[in-house]
């Protein structure tokens, strides 16, 4: 049961006690996956770029600074009002200007146009996706062609969640995400190594192709 009440605030934190702890795990160990995944999309100051379940928005705030061009433009969505809303607390100002918009909405259902995204990224999230395949899909249609989707993890803390049952089934193996990617167009999908401040973590990538 507590297991399970975890794996729920963890993939979509509510504005409570509980929820307010797991915004402060949040921005305690995804600060390094965050900085990664943005730095491993090569961001170009003119493109578009979405995270996906930007939480609290670190990941946001890293991303803005990179989109310089009057033609760049983050995008993030998150299923959870509270993190939504806490996210667009912090970095409101780059909201107000329009150079962020933000959409409180399921990764399997984004009102964003077909083929209007550059890069995507987004860390410790894909395990909460209930249908692994809807989700990829999506994230196919939004994306242009040749664009680069990257998502940062650390695989051993996710199988620890896993043991205590925090997750509801297999979702959270790479392998699953991965083949999901690949069914839904996405190239060159694969996993690497990293470490950063001696932090070992995973990176997958994949190259939307239509």
């Amino acid at each position: 049961m507590l297991s399970r009440k975890l794996g729920q605030q963890l993939g979509r934190p509510t504005q409570s006690i509980s929820g307010w702890l797991i915004s402060k795990f949040l921005k305690k160990h995804n600060q390094i996956l965050e900085e990664n995944a943005v730095k491993l999309c090569d961001i170009q100051p003119n493109e578009t770029v979405l995270e996906l379940g930007h939480g609290p928005g670190l990941g946001l705030q890293v991303a803005v600074q990179l989109l310089t061009g009057p033609e760049g433009k983050l995008l993030g969505v998150d299923y959870s009002k509270y993190m939504h809303n806490m996210a667009t607390e912090r970095i409101q100002e780059h909201i107000a200007s329009g150079k962020v918009t933000l959409y409180c909405c399921d990764v399997a259902a984004m009102p964003l146009e077909d083929s209007s995204v550059d890069k995507v990224f987004h860390c410790n999230c894909y395990y909460f996706w209930p249908d692994l395949k809807a989700a990829a899909s999506e994230i196919h249609r939004a994306m242009k062609p040749g664009g680069l989707m990257v998502a940062t993890l650390r695989l051993d803390r996710i199988a620890r969640f896993a043991s205590k049952k925090v997750f509801p089934d297999e979702n959270w193996r790479p392998e699953a995400y991965m083949e999901a990617l690949q069914s839904c167009g996405f190239a060159d999908v694969r996993m690497e190594e990293r470490t950063d401040k001696f932090i070992a973590f995973q990176a997958i990538y994949g190259t939307a192709t239509k």
